[in-house]
């Protein structure tokens, strides 16, 4: 197998047992120290015996432990930065790069969300540290296209009070790349008891939080270099928004034409 051991989790989760579920879960939430683990103290962390963990490795096609340890010396798949032996090429890097991207836009859902983003009376795209910019991103973006998309959570401002006017019809859209702040799941459970539709927009160490989610468009962000890259996640949110200006046709055109006029009125850009 050339793909990554995240990639392996994500192709065989369907197909796994509980026990070798919550085994995977573990696998994916130490991915960032993942080699200075021994095999037994992943089986106690994830609450399982060491011949389910020894299961899994082989379910993902690695003999043992050892092999995953040799698996993780030529690809970093931390959350932090942290260089690697034998660092890739920059065409190593573009492959990996457009690959992620593809991954991203072969989801079977998007063509739903971009729907959903279209017709909903408004959107809050929300989104904590590393994921802010791309809410940040996608709300610009949005807004261009149609009314009312807030971005949360604004400077000094908790985010409890930007759900208060959401219902039904309304769609959430919630950023969350590792490394996610605590209460991520609380959140997103409070997100759809308001009744809006929540999108999840995340790489696969969310998998666990995708059950609190309409909708998961899984983007990796784990790369060849030292930091995670936003590249792929910042080309979705483009096909997103564009698929939305699309889909609302004429009306939003007019929109962005009005707002182009107005930044030439205020001389805001140049």
């Amino acid at each position: 197998m050339s793909e990554r051991i995240d990639e392996r989790i994500t192709q065989r989760y369907a197909v796994l047992s509980p026990q070798e579920r919550r085994a995977a879960e573990t696998l994916m939430e130490h991915l960032d120290d993942l080699a200075t683990y021994r095999s037994a103290e992943l089986a106690d962390l994830a609450g399982v015996s060491k011949a389910t963990m020894s299961r899994l490795f082989r379910s993902l096609g690695f003999t043992d432990f050892d092999e995953v340890r040799d698996h993780l010396r030529a690809l970093r798949t931390a959350g932090e930065p942290r260089r690697v032996d034998g660092a890739s090429t920059m065409l190593d890097h573009l492959a990996h790069e457009q690959e992620s991207l593809r991954h991203a836009l072969e989801s079977p859902v998007l063509d739903d969300v971009i729907t959903l983003l279209a017709q909903a009376p408004r959107v809050l795209v929300v989104g904590w540290r590393n994921s802010h910019p791309v809410a940040l991103h996608l709300r610009q973006q949005l807004a261009h296209a149609r009314g009312d998309v807030r971005l949360a959570p604004l400077p000094g401002q908790v985010i409890g009070e930007e759900l208060a006017d959401l219902g039904s019809g309304d769609a959430v859209v919630v950023v969350g790349f590792r490394r996610r702040p605590a209460d991520f799941g609380a959140f997103l459970e409070e997100a759809g008891r308001c009744g809006a539709t929540v999108v999840l927009v995340a790489d696969p160490t969310a998998r666990r939080h995708a059950a609190a989610a309409a909708y998961w468009l899984e983007c990796p962000v784990s790369s060849t270099l030292a930091f995670d890259s936003y590249a792929a996640a910042m080309s979705l949110v483009s096909v997103v928004a564009d698929g939305v200006l699309s889909t609302l046709g004429r009306p939003a055109r007019n929109r962005v034409a009005e707002i182009s006029a107005s930044y030439t009125r205020l001389a805001e850009v140049e």
